[in-house]
């Protein structure tokens, strides 16, 4: 394990966290952030958040920024892989910000609700190989919801605000991260500057808020990816010559390994996520939305097709507003060739509220 990583984890140990010299003039700093969990897994009890700040070492006081991960990879792995120029956010930390990145409940180095230890809440399609005959699920209800997301969220940008002395902190997000943001940016408009998200995980005709009662998972509420499973939903997604680089794809596992160290040891080794039921990011919910927001599309995208982001681009009620197409690129494009025009773009729409100059419309970019 590199030096980063086995100093990560004895900064774990501790509450408060600490600090650790990162490559480029960069200080990374992990820690956990207390929050009493609403999610119905372990309702009421208290859990812990694991939270990255990646920041100019010689920094003063710097706008913020915080990354949220999406439906399974958490992110440590999704933001701020160990390959170096892979990292979403020492990109934007260099360009001059405080960069934070939170893995919710269930996700990470974060608290993992009890019903996430027992291998029979796996979805009953992907038990085989994980026990040793189907089982039924010993917890039927959601682990985690978008709602007990939003307070975890909160927990964290509280923590922020308190901190480093700011009123509203800047958002970036990848796939369910984006009901995840901008349904907290509804919430709390007054907490949030600029938000950003590739491959928003956008259904015009969801649902606006928390069901009663919320949804049953009887066929278990908790899924595993192994790397055979990573890898070939990836491939289906490749469109163009060198997208993306096996090697790195094998790091990126290896390190997503690393992040659960108990789904590593289930069959031939996985990471476990929740099944999260979402509310707060339809037609009606985003109408209200008028923070500046920059949505990013890959055309090979086959996990939130480009034409559901673009239907998010109609329906979001802020004046600023821009649709970044993006050539070359699958729902991962930020491990991928064409990575480095996102961060770009990531950086002057934080930056500046614009892409290639424009504070509305829709670019071509990577082709």
């Amino acid at each position: 394990m590199p030096i980063r990583h086995l100093l990560a984890s004895a900064c774990l140990a501790a509450l408060g966290g600490c600090a650790m010299p990162g490559p480029g003039n960069l200080q990374s700093t992990d820690l956990r952030v207390p929050v009493t969990s609403t999610a119905p897994g372990m309702r009421g009890q208290a859990a812990q958040l694991y939270v990255r700040e990646v920041t100019p070492a010689d920094a003063a006081k710097l706008p913020v920024v915080l990354f949220v991960h999406g439906a399974g990879t958490p992110a440590e792995v999704s933001f701020d892989s160990r390959l170096e120029d892979y990292s979403w956010m020492r990109q934007v930390a260099r360009a001059g910000f405080d960069v934070y990145s939170v893995s919710l409940t269930g996700y990470g180095g974060s608290t993992r609700p009890v019903p996430m230890g027992e291998p029979c809440n796996i979805a009953k399609a992907q038990q085989a190989g994980y026990v040793a005959a189907p089982c039924a699920p010993t917890w039927q209800g959601p682990i985690t919801t978008m709602s007990s997301d939003w307070n975890d969220i909160d927990a964290v940008v509280e923590h922020v605000r308190r901190v480093r002395g700011v009123e509203r902190v800047s958002m970036v997000a990848w796939s369910q991260g984006g009901p995840r943001v901008t349904g907290y940016a509804a919430l709390h408009p007054g907490k949030v500057d600029r938000i950003v998200v590739l491959a928003p995980a956008y259904n015009r005709t969801g649902i606006a808020r928390e069901p009663s009662p919320l949804p049953a998972f009887p066929e278990g509420a908790m899924t595993v990816q192994s790397r055979r499973d990573f890898i070939a939903n990836w491939d289906r997604q490749v469109g163009c010559p060198a997208q993306y680089d096996p090697a790195a794809a094998t790091t990126i596992f290896d390190e997503m390994l690393e992040s659960d160290p108990v789904g590593a040891k289930w069959g031939t080794g996985v990471r476990r996520a929740p099944s999260v039921p979402t509310w707060g990011f339809n037609k009606e919910a985003v109408a209200g939305v008028k923070a500046p927001y920059l949505m990013v599309t890959g055309i090979h995208d086959k996990q939130v097709p480009p034409e559901r982001v673009r239907e998010l681009y109609e329906d979001l009620g802020s004046p600023s507003k821009v649709l970044v197409d993006l050539g070359c690129s699958s729902h991962n494009a930020m491990w991928e060739k064409n990575r480095k025009v996102l961060f770009d773009a990531t950086v002057d729409w934080l930056r500046h509220g614009k892409v290639n100059g424009l504070e509305r419309g829709t670019v071509r970019m990577g082709y």
